[in-house]
């Protein structure tokens, strides 16, 4: 607060007190440009899907209709329907076989113990080899290889 002593409506020699808003809009401003500043970095989204509880039966899968299921084990190892290949090539065999399937979906799972960085390259490496839905398995699922 300031103090006026100038004479105005009080009584003369008084000091009447008049509000400083100054450092009340410095303190806006900094918060606005903060918010500014911050918006931006939560428009990240990642959306989860998460199934509702079921009974375990098995559902009724085409007898021909092969799940695709890539698997990173605790060596880091990336495992495609139980076969080991090399992060190269994941991409390419990716594509093969969800054009041959005619199917746009690859489940994914990894070992307890892998690295976090490692499975989310995977994760990425399979959406550029064509997987449109990544289905994060809570359960192994058998795949149709032996």
């Amino acid at each position: 607060m300031a103090m006026d002593l100038s004479k105005g409506t009080g009584k003369p020699g008084r000091a009447s007190p008049q509000m400083n808003v100054t450092p009340l809009v410095d303190v806006v401003l900094v918060l606005l440009i903060i918010f500014m500043v911050i918006t931006p970095l939560l428009a990240k989204q990642f959306w989860l899907h998460l199934p509702d509880k079921v009974d375990k039966q098995e559902p009724a899968q085409p007898k021909d209709q092969v799940q695709i299921v890539v698997f990173v084990n605790a060596r880091g190892e990336i495992e495609v329907n139980r076969e080991v290949i090399a992060k190269e090539e994941l991409a390419n065999r990716l594509k093969r076989m969800l054009a041959g399937t005619g199917q746009r979906t690859i489940f994914f799972d990894a070992a307890d113990d892998a690295e976090f960085a490692r499975a989310a390259e995977v994760m990425d490496l399979a959406r550029g080899g064509g997987a449109a839905t990544i289905a994060v398995l809570t359960d192994p699922i058998r795949t149709g290889a032996p």
